[in-house]
């Protein structure tokens, strides 16, 4: 049989309160997770030798360019994405200008009044 795996898959780093509760994935994409993620992960790191046509079709379409049909590879691929680090894009910078002191005024050479 294909994946098969004595312990349960869990990542407590990423998913502090388990995969099922994450809101991240299905119950049908968890539960597929759970049973089969420790020998998915074990072919991924390469820990692991593809036993069957099954594990060598996942590893093609999980390390390949195409679109991916095998539902492990899915999954997996799913997985590997959502924990993937993610970039924070943010609006404001720091700059010498604003680290000098937080002048605010105008700088131009007429002084303003206020009436």
């Amino acid at each position: 049989m294909s994946f098969e795996s004595e312990k349960q898959f869990n990542d407590f780093q990423h998913f502090a309160r388990g995969i099922r509760r994450s809101g991240e994935f299905s119950i049908r994409e968890s539960n597929l997770l759970e049973s089969c993620g420790t020998a998915m992960m074990e072919l991924h790191q390469g820990t692991r030798k593809p036993a069957d046509e099954t594990e060598k079709v996942f590893l093609e379409q999980l390390h390949g360019d195409g679109v991916i049909t095998d539902p492990y590879a899915k999954v997996f691929k799913k997985y590997l994405t959502v924990i993937k680090p993610r970039h924070l894009h943010r609006l404001c910078s720091v700059g010498d200008d604003e680290m000098s002191g937080g002048d605010f005024s105008n700088n131009s050479s007429e002084e303003s009044s206020i009436e």
